[in-house]
């Protein structure tokens, strides 16, 4: 049987697809008919026969922040039907902590206008922490009217676990309104173990997707916890948390957490499926982490190819490649050789930016002649460690390329304080500087330089745009605005992603040996995940939760 013109069966109530069915509720795949009927697939027929595409459904990335793909939902979601993703479990803490309750508005508000299921949740952690400034407060009587919301269907990741462990009224108070409306409970407790992670989970915690080893996974899951692997941008997981998918199938979900727009250009989840199947991991296993998995544990509405489910459903021309050909939402086809059939919202681009240009006398620091603690960066993880350096004499400490010591500043872009400043190896950037406020999770201005000179540049052009990216170089600098909140674009995904490969390159050029500069230096600023990290108010010591001094104790 031929497949129909999309165009032309739009808006038809009744329509047939066929193909082999892949029924991941039976573990079997069969020649067969699915039935559409106002919306719902009325039946599956099976007929037997041979057939150039499967049909199965589709795609659910089970936590994602938008935001980190700098484009607002409606763009987003132009991009992820193209790979087959038809719901995305979305935190919204990003834009939260820069415009609060207001930002969750807007995103609720721009991703009602396409057909891909977004399920928001409550942010848990606005700020993240009181070591940083931020753009709101989201407190416990706000979390209270958000998850009495019918679109609001979570609470967000905990990353406040101290709260949790020591019984923080506030914190407390969060996760008993989760439990009272029945919402699930997102977790973030990198490397936590033993009775702290029971206390964690006693709480009321069910999942965590920030596990790197398949030691702390499994005693995770030992308590009950869903385990989302994560393969994003900076922080990637798969390798080493895979073997969860045929051991514990019931307890994985994929997600892609933070996914920068030339990823996100590239493929979705339908990317670590085919990487997983064709590593030789049971097909109804993988499939089931990316569909059911998700859509039963919160519970979204969302179909899973069974009759009278909502249409939601995807067509791959192979099975290997995960190459989409179709993606179907509510009974209507979104996405059709090669084109997406509904266009994004014009959003008009909310902000909240305050920061006056930053001058080469306020990022000095002076030289006492003892070490200081350097922070320590890896090539695709989000946590550091801390070693220590004797700078060279004079009266201001400089940077080192040769060792790899470079400067790193944080701005403050919401009451325009005097920036703090830190020294950092692992980037190895021989030239010039960079900067985003992309900078988690509060979103204040952050840079990375090899000279006083261009670190300032590169600051202010970003503080001229009022949010967004640059790199300096001596006379040259590049920018990518980001308009929405400082983080996010309202243009389409393609040209967010050509912009930010071009700086991305030119930063790579420069030297830096970081597979992605930027999102790699967003996370620089994130004090929740150990053990050395920047924000505005100085430098941060992961382990001990607190604000130390840049110079050894």
């Amino acid at each position: 049987m031929k497949l129909f013109h999309v165009e032309q069966n739009l808006n038809k109530k009744n329509m047939k697809i066929e193909g082999y069915i892949v029924d991941l509720h039976e573990k079997s795949i069969y020649g067969g008919i699915v039935l559409i009927e106002n919306g719902k697939i009325k039946s599956i027929v099976k007929t037997g026969g041979i057939h150039d595409r499967y049909i199965m459904p589709g795609f659910v990335d089970a936590h994602v922040h938008i935001e980190s793909s700098m484009v607002t939902p409606s763009r987003f979601a132009q991009a992820a039907v193209m790979h087959g993703t038809v719901a995305v479990v979305s935190d919204p803490h990003e834009i939260a902590n820069v415009l609060g309750v207001k930002g969750i508005h807007f995103m609720l508000s721009d991703a009602k206008s396409v057909p891909l299921k977004f399920l928001f949740g409550a942010p848990s952690c606005v700020p993240a922490t009181s070591f940083e400034t931020s753009g709101a407060v989201i407190d416990a009587a706000e979390i209270e009217k958000l998850l009495s919301e019918k679109s609001i269907g979570y609470l967000g990741e905990m990353m406040n676990f101290p709260g949790v462990l020591f019984n923080d009224p506030e914190v407390m108070r969060k996760i008993g309104t989760a439990r009272k409306y029945g919402k699930k409970i997102d977790g973030h407790a990198p490397g936590l173990t033993g009775e702290n992670l029971k206390k964690y989970v006693d709480a009321g915690i069910s999942t965590d997707h920030e596990c790197s080893t398949l030691e702390e996974a499994k005693e995770k899951i030992s308590l009950g916890m869903k385990i989302l692997i994560r393969e994003g941008s900076a922080a990637r997981n798969l390798d080493a948390l895979k073997p969860l998918v045929d051991e514990f199938p019931d307890m994985v979900m994929l997600c892609s957490d933070d996914l920068h727009p030339e990823m996100l250009e590239k493929g979705h989840i339908n990317l670590l499926v085919a990487r997983l199947i064709n590593q030789g991991y049971d097909m109804f296993n993988v499939l089931r982490s990316a569909t059911i998995n998700p859509v039963d544990h919160y519970g979204l509405e969302t179909g899973l190819l069974r009759e009278g489910d909502s249409a939601d459903f995807i067509v791959v021309d192979d099975m290997k490649t995960m190459h989409v050909s179709q993606t179907w939402i509510g009974g209507n086809c979104v996405y059709f050789n090669r084109n997406v059939e509904f266009t994004a919202t014009e959003s008009k681009p909310e902000n909240r930016f305050n920061a006056s240009k930053v001058g080469i006398q306020q990022i000095r620091v002076k030289n006492t002649g003892t070490p200081i603690k350097v922070i320590t960066a890896f090539n695709g993880e989000l946590f550091t460690k801390q070693e220590e350096y004797l700078p060279l004499q004079g009266e201001f400490i400089e940077c080192n390329t040769e060792k790899d010591i470079l400067k790193i500043v944080v701005k403050d872009r919401y009451k325009d304080s005097n920036p703090s400043v830190g020294f950092i190896k692992g980037f190895g950037l021989k030239n010039g500087a960079f900067a985003t406020s992309v900078a988690h999770d509060s979103h204040n201005i952050i840079a990375l330089g090899t000279n006083d000179n261009d670190i300032s540049v590169a600051l202010n052009t970003v503080i001229e745009s009022k949010g967004g990216m640059s790199v300096a170089n001596g006379k040259e600098k590049m920018r990518l605005p980001l308009p929405v909140a400082g983080i996010m674009s309202e243009k389409p995904v393609n040209e967010v992603a050509r912009l930010y490969t071009e700086l991305s390159n030119a930063v790579k050029l420069l030297g830096c040996s970081m597979d992605a500069p930027f999102m790699s230096l967003s996370f620089m600023a994130l004090l929740v995940i150990p053990e050395l990290k920047l924000s505005d108010k100085g430098l941060f010591d992961g382990k001990k939760f607190c604000l130390t001094s840049l110079y050894k104790d």
